[in-house]
């Protein structure tokens, strides 16, 4: 229930190639305090509720609770979010013995694509693919939740 995981920026869309597999995700939060947000997820045809507890200081560890609901719940409780739907592509590449999540962001997002990488431990080495660029681990402005408030297209 612990997610140990690091954050970069990708820095070309070579991942597209190497990808196994891409699903479409629609999500938004009942609850974006960063103490404790809820996730209201459609991935493809299944739907989740995902809790997530505050990171470390070093934004690499934080309590994480998923349950699987059904497609209709899904949608029935994406009406009820806050403002601002994330809407993004998720690539899946292997490289090594690792699987990096790539999220190509649209919407008010578009033009943000952000690798993700789950670890078991906080020191772990891993392959560092060419389109992988900037680590943005702990900076909570590229958190799905901070997205929706502040999205990437205002940054500028």
């Amino acid at each position: 229930m612990i997610e140990i995981e690091r954050k970069f920026l990708v820095v070309s869309d070579d991942y597209k190639t190497e990808s196994f597999s891409q699903t479409r995700i629609i999500q938004g939060f009942l609850n974006t305090n960063p103490e404790r947000t809820v996730r209201v997820r459609l991935k493809g045809e299944q739907g989740f509720l995902t809790v997530k507890g505050k990171s470390t200081d070093n934004g690499l560890k934080r309590f994480e609770w998923e349950k699987d609901i059904s497609k209709t719940d899904a949608k029935a409780l994406l009406n009820l979010c806050e403002k601002g739907v994330i809407d993004k592509v998720r690539y899946e590449v292997k490289k090594g013995k690792h699987i990096f999540e790539i999220d190509e962001f649209f919407g008010d997002n578009q033009g943000l694509i952000i690798a993700e990488l789950e670890l078991q431990h906080e020191n772990e080495t891993f392959d560092s693919p060419v389109w992988l660029g900037k680590e943005v681990t702990g900076d909570a402005k590229y958190y799905n939740s901070q997205l929706s408030q502040t999205p990437y297209k205002i940054w500028k």
